[in-house]
Parts: structure tokens; sequence; C-alpha cells
């Protein structure tokens, strides 16, 4: 226990580079109990606070959802793409955020959660396929292709560097070598009974499905998603130059990479990704599993406490 205090009680999970000192301004703006780790069930706090990037809140996101409480995100990784589409932009929004929590609880969304299963593929000819029983959450982005590499090589990076550009610092020594996989998407449309149908089947150098906006601190692959809208957003860049590729990768940041010709963008409450060879699959900059994959989204999967709507 860090500090005695009233009826609310708060459990605290601490990302990489975090301490309990970080908890102070918190501590500051409510009368509470904490406890450092999750909570062993749902009756033994009233809410949680992460302090950590979106890789931190991936790995706990399991637990987060059976224990439904609700959770603040305070950003202090190095991505913070998830704290950003909560309204979260810097830890004073989230000190802020805390403060009308612990005065009103009136500022607590349900949001809605991505869900990767794995494929087992049952008869090549057929493309019969089972799910392996084995589901992973995800708040942010996932995907396969170059995003796959850029992410392994940025986690290898020093935390500030990661936190100051590992993205970008990342992409050229990913994109020597890589060649672009083949991938096959296929989603079920509204009035189609369940029939799956074919958006993609060709290279690509990124096949990206988006629960929120943005990754990788600040790319908008998915500039209209929402995190209630029960729908996955799904960007597929398919093959080009690799000059072409690095002279048009700014437009990312923007979200104007939906005018490129090659790019496709379309939502769907269900996807299925399948590759040649099996390819890894990333999620929120975390490895998650290998192709193929279906993807479903989970509505009002999560409680979250957001930020004050800024207008930018």
């Amino acid at each position: 226990m860090l500090i005695s205090g009233g009826e609310m009680r708060v459990a605290a999970i601490l990302g990489l580079g975090s301490s309990s000192k970080d908890l102070h301004p918190f501590a500051r703006n409510s009368d509470a109990s904490w406890d450092l780790g999750l909570p062993a069930s749902t009756s033994a706090a009233d809410a949680i606070l992460i302090l950590g990037g979106d890789g931190t809140v991936h790995r706990h996101l399991s637990q987060l959802h059976t224990l439904q409480l609700p959770v603040l995100v305070v950003p202090c990784g190095s991505g913070n793409d998830f704290a950003r589409a909560l309204n979260l932009r810097r830890v004073r929004d989230s000190v802020d955020a805390w403060r009308r929590f612990s005065s009103s609880q009136d500022n607590v969304r349900q949001i809605d959660l991505g869900v990767i299963s794995r494929l087992d593929i049952q008869n090549a000819d057929s493309g019969a396929s089972t799910s392996t029983g084995l589901t992973h959450y995800f708040c942010c982005v996932g995907g396969v292709g170059l995003d796959v590499e850029i992410a392994r090589r940025a986690n290898r990076l020093p935390r500030w560097i990661r936190r100051h550009g590992g993205y970008p610092l990342s992409l050229l020594p990913a994109l020597l070598g890589f060649e672009p996989p083949v991938v096959r998407l296929l989603d079920s449309p509204p009035d189609s009974s369940g029939a799956l149908m074919t958006r993609h089947d060709g290279p690509a150098i990124v096949a990206a499905f988006a629960n929120a906006p943005a990754y990788g601190g600040g790319i908008k692959i998915a500039p209209h998603a929402q995190l209630d809208d029960g729908k996955l957003d799904v960007c597929v860049v398919g093959n080009m130059t690799k000059t072409r590729l690095l002279r048009l990768f700014p437009s990312v940041y923007s979200g104007g990479h939906l005018a490129i010709p090659e790019v496709k963008y379309f939502q769907t409450e269900r996807l299925r990704l399948e590759t040649e060879t099996p390819l890894d699959v990333y999620a929120d900059g975390e490895y998650v599993c290998r192709t193929p994959v279906a993807v479903t989204v989970e509505r009002a999967a999560l409680k979250v406490i957001v930020g004050a709507e800024t207008g930018n």
C-alpha cells in the first residue's frame, strides 16, 4: 500500500521506466488508497491506472477486459497512440482526467477492442479453417508487412530513441531487403449472410487493421477509425517502388496516403487475413501470432477514463 486514504481503491500498473513516485500527482488529486499491480478481482479495486505506452496497455488487455474496471492511461511510453485516441496527450491531461473522475466519474467511456484469432488451416484446397481457440486483444492497430519489420527493429532501440522518432528511424533499415508478401484479405459485408468476399489478393507492403486511428507514434494509418463504432478500419498499401514509398511516406502522418492509387481502405466487422507462407502478426507494436488469422471487434469491451476534447 502506497498511500492510505478514503474509500476509493486504485490499482496502478507501472510500465518500463515508471516508478511509484510518478503516482504522486494523482494521489494529490484524490482521496484514495493505492496498490501496485493488477487487482485480483473486480471487487478489489475501483479503478486502474496504467503508466506506459501502447505495449504496456496491450500486455494487460486480457485482464483489463475481464476486470471491467475504469482504466486511465498515463502516456509514458514510446508511442502513446492509444492515450492520444482518448484525448490524453500528456501526463497532465491524465492528471486532469483523474481529478474529474475522482470528483464526478462522468468521463468514463466504453470502447471497442479488436480481437485476433489464430486459424488452423484444415484443407489447403478448400481453404477451410478453424480457430485454435487462442485470442488476443488489441487496442490500436495490427497487421503484417513492412510495419512488422519496422516495429521489430524499433523495439530493439534504446527507450529514449524509441520515444523520439524510433519508427521513422527504423523505416530505411527495415526497407532494405524487404519484399512485399502476397496477402489475401477477405471480409463479410453486412448483407452477405456471412459469405466471405475477397478484398485484396496480391503483394502488399502493409496490410493493417485498426481500432484506433494511429500507431508508431502518430502515424495515421487509419484516419477514420473510431474506438466505439464496432468496426475495423482496414488499410492495404499495395506494391510500389521503394523510392516512391519513401517519397510518399510523410503523407501517412496526415492521413493523406488514402489518396494514393496503391492504397485500399475499407471498414468491416470481420476480417480474415491469409499469406502464402506464415508471417508474424503484430498489434500495438507487439508480436501476437502468425498468419492465418481472423480479426473481429468486441463492442464496449473496455471501460476507459478519457480526457477533455481539445478540438485538435
